[in-house]
C-alpha cells in the first residue's frame, strides 16, 4: 500500500511534531543548565558577534520557542520548515562533529516530512 505524506494520519503528524519539540526543548533546557557543554556547537560567526555564552542562551531561547510552536499546532507547516532549516544548519555548521550530529540528519527528514504533509 502506497502512502504519501498527504495521507499521514493526524496522530502521525502529532507524533512527528512532539518528537521534534522534545529534541528542541531538551537541547534548550540542557543549554540553559550547562551552557559550557554547548558552546562548541555554536557557529564561529555567531561567537565573533556576541560572547559564546550569550549565543548559547539565545539559541536555547529560540529552540524553546520553536518547540512550543510545534506543539501549539498553529501554522505547524511553517514551524516544521523552520525546524528543518535549523537542523540543516546544525549539521552544516558542525560537519566535523558528525559522530554526534548524524542524528540531526534523521531529525531533519522528520521535520521535512512534517512540512510536506
Amino acid at each position: 500500500m502506497s502512502m504519501t505524506t498527504k495521507n499521514l494520519p493526524v496522530n502521525s503528524r502529532l507524533l512527528l511534531a512532539a518528537g521534534l519539540a522534545f529534541v528542541f526543548a531538551y537541547a534548550a533546557i540542557a543549554s540553559f543548565r550547562q551552557p559550557g557543554e554547548w558552546v562548541g556547537y555554536v557557529p564561529s560567526f555567531m561567537t565573533k558577534a556576541v560572547p559564546a555564552d550569550t549565543a548559547v542562551k539565545a539559541i536555547a531561547g529560540y529552540e524553546l520557542l520553536l518547540s512550543a510552536w510545534l506543539l501549539s499546532g498553529k501554522y505547524r507547516k511553517y514551524a516544521a520548515a523552520l525546524s528543518a532549516l535549523t537542523l540543516a544548519g546544525i549539521v552544516v555548521f558542525n560537519w566535523g562533529q558528525m559522530l554526534i550530529t548524524f542524528r540531526d540528519v534523521g531529525l531533519f527528514f522528520m521535520a521535512l516530512a512534517l512540512f510536506l504533509e
